[in-house]
């Protein structure tokens, strides 16, 4: 903090010298410290500049005095006078900090609430099936490109997790577009791959020229769980070992004509899955290596708590990015706690939508 208002007063000084061939302080001068601070701290950050510009203008006036160069010594009321500018507009300085905080903050809690809304936390037990979730965007407002959302519905259990391309109010629009079209046909829409083409259609006409999302589907059945994957990472059933459940045939993201198919995985009791987005499996360490998928991940995914694992995976990715993740991160980890059956509908969709063997 004093060194900011030191070094934007010893700048103002030279300049004053240079152009007024002297080395007289001004109010204006001292001012330009706590205005700038004013634009980017807080109130306490700017009064201690203006503390400082204070301080430092009457120990340079009263040194002139003493030395009195040039003639340079100030009369008592004109020291008075510039100390009352100074003061008065090192306060207005202060006030400025304090409303831009309180509006920055206002803006903060409209922006949480309304992404608590699109992307509730997950923390919920439906059909033998326990949910979990992480979010960390990279904006400091929390708008980021990744979305999720869970909805229960007569065909089982189903999950939505999603990468827009792109970060900021723009991706975030397109967030609660894709959420919104989820909740939409989630529970009116038998078959998981219709389900995709009816988001596709949906969010068609938010998408710009170069926009898409990566969506990944999941339906949850006893002892399987069902895939539809459109451009998204594959996620990681995790047993014995972490296994990637990739499609065999890839597919576009929405937005770009996506054609996927339905899997069926195993999902045993005690197993869990794990969705995430590429903030987790394409973080990067210093020399641009991504995180690897490897023992690290299925340790920490294999903690007691599953809140425990989302939090061990967002430190591992963490560490690994150096400190600071780089991309939006959502994580959503299913455990199967025992095998509860579905009722009616959730009975397998009929052959032709249904890849007829188990990952």
């Amino acid at each position: 903090m004093f060194h900011i208002g030191g070094a934007l007063t010893a700048g103002g000084v030279l300049t004053a010298h240079v152009t007024l061939n002297e080395w007289r302080l001004t109010p204006s001068v001292l001012l330009i410290g706590p205005v700038l601070t004013s634009a980017r701290k807080g109130p306490k950050a700017t009064a201690g500049v203006v503390i400082w510009s204070l301080v430092l203008f009457v120990t340079w006036t009263v040194a002139l005095s003493v030395a009195d160069r040039h003639g340079s010594a100030l009369s008592p009321a004109t020291v008075v006078f510039d100390s009352l500018v100074l003061v008065i507009g090192g306060g207005a300085a202060v006030y400025g900090a304090r409303r831009r905080v309180q509006r920055e903050a206002e803006l903060h809690r409209v922006v949480q609430r309304s992404r608590d809304a699109v992307l509730r936390p997950l923390a919920a037990e439906a059909d033998g099936v326990v949910f979990s979730s992480l979010y960390r965007p990279v904006s400091e407002f929390g708008l980021g490109g990744d979305l999720y959302d869970l909805a229960h519905t007569p065909y089982g259990p189903r999950l939505l997790i999603g990468d827009v391309r792109g970060h900021g109010p723009e991706a975030a629009v397109l967030c609660a577009a894709t959420v919104g079209a989820f909740r939409e046909g989630a529970g009116g829409t038998p078959a998981l791959v219709d389900l995709a083409a009816h988001l596709d259609t949906r969010i068609s006409g938010d998408l710009g020229p170069e926009d898409f999302v990566t969506v990944l589907l999941a339906e949850f059945a006893p002892g399987e769980v069902r895939l539809v994957n459109c451009g998204h990472p594959a996620p990681l059933r995790i047993g014995l070992r972490a296994e990637p459940l990739a499609p065999s045939r890839p597919s576009a993201p929405l937005g770009l004509g996506p054609r996927p198919q339905l899997q069926r995985a195993r999902l045993g009791v005690g197993e869990r899955l794990l969705l995430y987005t590429d903030g987790l499996s394409e973080a990067r360490d210093a020399q641009g290596t991504m995180l690897p998928l490897d023992d690290r991940v299925r340790e920490a995914a294999c903690l007691p708590l599953v809140q425990e694992c989302l939090d061990a995976l967002l430190s591992l990715a963490t560490a690994h990015a150096g400190g600071s993740l780089q991309d939006d991160l959502a994580l959503i980890m299913c455990e199967r706690r025992c095998a509860t059956p579905t009722g009616d509908g959730g009975r397998t969709p009929g052959p032709s939508l249904v890849r007829d063997r188990y990952l």
